[in-house]
């Protein structure tokens, strides 16, 4: 039970970083130490479910590690479902404290993920970069506004969720992107069932293609993967950057105005721009917990084997 209580909080905090636009739940994933066997149990669950159809019930469930994702999943949705009022009323706030915690966590994510990485030459050195380049260029790409029609619903449910199983990407944002943060976020407060539902189906599909992919490339060329996926992450803090500067505003589906582009500021730049606080004692605290929370978690990732043992 207590295997299943910690792989629960996890879920927990995967669904918590899933909520804010530009934090990814693989990430969370990466550094408590599920990644590889998250990615190869969504991969296998086309496998199970054929394996169910045929009633080989116990085989299947076992093939897709059934109870590795069902207690996983528990802990994604829980969190998704009770922090999403209060991950949106703290961004709105708060934001400068909520940023710093996730742009530690992030750094100290992406310090850990290139650790791993047997040996750098020229080809994970341009891997990195690719990885970098391609992130950058996401969280500075002008935001368009697709239609909720059921299609691009499905559509955007099936990019988001590759996103969301990679360190560094964001599915949070990669709907921001799309237009269809606020239809889906505000779809999971009312939880209006047929929007959440079609944009499930295209989670699903999206992910059972992609985990497949991803977990191929892992095998097959791991360094060179990984490589990517810090230049991913370390590129993907441009966007939790704490101190911004908004350059315009759109209107979301409430008739609430909010950033549409926004720049980066330097905290004493924050300060003269906006007329705020830059918080910059509490944002430093907040930084340091959030690299304290991933050498935390990688120290009972690590300690939990040689206690099995």
């Amino acid at each position: 039970m207590k295997k299943y209580f910690l792989l629960y909080t996890k879920g927990i905090a995967m669904g918590a970083a899933d909520v804010v636009p530009g934090v990814s739940g693989g990430t969370i994933a990466f550094i408590s130490g599920i990644y590889d066997e998250l990615l190869r149990s969504i991969a296998s669950v086309p496998e199970a479910l054929f394996l169910l159809v045929r009633g080989r019930i116990r085989e299947a469930w076992n093939k897709a590690n059934a109870t590795f994702l069902v207690v996983l999943l528990a802990g994604v949705l829980t969190s998704i479902l009770s922090l999403a009022r209060l991950i949106t009323y703290l961004l709105e706030h708060h934001p400068v404290p909520v940023w710093s915690f996730f742009f530690g966590l992030i750094l100290v994510s992406a310090y850990m993920v290139g650790r791993d990485i047997g040996r750098w030459n020229w080809s994970r050195v341009l891997s990195f970069l690719l990885g970098l380049g391609f992130a950058y260029w996401i969280t500075v790409a002008a935001p368009v506004q697709w239609s909720d029609d059921p299609l691009t619903l499905f559509c955007a449910g099936a990019i988001a969720i590759c996103a969301m199983i990679l360190p560094g990407i964001s599915g949070s944002f990669i709907l921001l992107l799309l237009g269809l943060y606020a239809t889906v976020l505000g779809a999971v407060k009312s939880l209006d069932l047929a929007v959440l539902a079609v944009f499930a189906a295209g989670c699903l599909v999206g992910i059972l293609s992609f985990a497949r992919l991803l977990s191929w490339l892992l095998s097959r060329w791991r360094d060179l993967t990984l490589a990517f996926l810090t230049g991913l992450m370390l590129g993907s803090l441009n966007k939790v950057w704490p101190w911004k500067e908004t350059l315009s505003w759109r209107i979301d589906s409430k008739g609430e105005q909010v950033p549409l582009l926004q720049h980066n500021l330097l905290p004493t730049q924050f300060s003269a721009v906006s007329g705020q606080d830059a918080q910059l004692l509490l944002a430093i605290v907040l930084a340091i917990a959030g690299v304290a929370l991933v050498l935390g978690l990688e120290w009972l990732a690590r300690r939990k084997p040689q206690e099995a043992g």
